[in-house]
């Protein structure tokens, strides 16, 4: 799981400002959902945090 986190963290950081037109709004979203069940207290601390952070720069950078 911690190597599709990584994954992740690289593109979103990876993102030029013209490809960011590529993810909708609605595709946007659709992630931040798909992250939100990795805030399961069950869950390492790390990973926690890694898809806090990532919900929250989609979430700014969709805003």
């Amino acid at each position: 799981m911690n190597e599709a986190l990584d994954l992740l963290d690289t593109l979103l950081d990876g993102v030029s400002e013209p490809r960011l037109k590529l993810i909708s709004a609605d595709e946007g979203q659709a992630l931040t959902v798909l992250l939100g069940p990795l805030d399961d207290a069950e869950l390492p601390e790390d990973i926690r945090h890694a898809a806090g952070a990532m919900r929250f720069r989609l979430g700014s950078r969709l805003a």
